[in-house]
């Protein structure tokens, strides 16, 4: 806000941190709908650069033994369970925050399709086609608000570096909350499980793994 930008420019902004690019497209079209296109390129942007932003990160804020804590599943998940927890995430979530029902309910409504068992057409055209035709329509539509006027200017720069601070400092701050854990639970959590917490799945966790596989 110091810069220039309003409370709702500035939280659509600050949600570039989260690395999702759906939700930074959502938000940024009901809170800053004149941002939408700076805010669209900055998240798919630091999206594809996970690889290269998070490995400094982590390091930075753990040791080499912290990287090498192997983590056990804690126990079995039934298969009931994966079933009632997109539809309760769903209910729970929506009435909390009735203005996120819609993206939730897509978010988990592709988790249900996979854990059912008996909707494997359906879920394979999700993951497949259906993804790749809302993508194309996602980014034509994003693309057609990125006039001239209103990209090519400077407040579209600073939306790009208060991006990559925002990003940054969202891997930092789920490294150093991974690290309290490790400290709290005697070192049976790996730190790194933070970073994979940023959501840009699944190449977060990819990231995340492939640092801990290094040490």
């Amino acid at each position: 806000m110091l810069l220039g930008f309003s409370v709702q420019e500035a939280a659509a902004i600050g949600i570039i941190g989260g690395a999702d690019g759906p939700t930074s497209i959502y938000l940024a079209a009901k809170m800053a709908p004149q941002l939408l296109g700076a805010i669209a390129v900055a998240a798919y942007s630091y999206m594809s650069l996970v690889p290269l932003i998070q490995p400094p990160i982590m390091k930075l804020f753990t040791s080499e033994a912290d990287r090498k804590i192997v983590m056990e599943q804690l126990r079995p998940v039934s298969k009931f369970e994966k079933i009632c927890f997109p539809i309760m995430c769903t209910i729970v979530i929506s009435l909390l925050l009735p203005s996120v029902t819609a993206l939730i309910g897509m978010l988990m409504l592709g988790n249900l399709f996979k854990e059912a068992g008996c909707l494997d057409r359906l879920s394979d055209t999700a993951q497949n086609a259906l993804m790749n035709i809302v993508t194309i329509m996602l980014a034509t539509g994003t693309g057609c608000t990125m006039s001239a006027e209103s990209f090519l200017n400077y407040q579209t720069i600073l939306i790009i570096i208060l991006g990559l601070v925002a990003f940054i400092a969202g891997t930092a701050a789920g490294v150093i909350f991974g690290k309290i854990m490790c400290i709290v639970d005697g070192g049976q959590t790996n730190p790194l499980i933070g970073s994979a917490g940023v959501s840009a799945v699944p190449m977060a966790a990819r990231v995340s793994q492939k640092v801990g596989q290094q040490c």
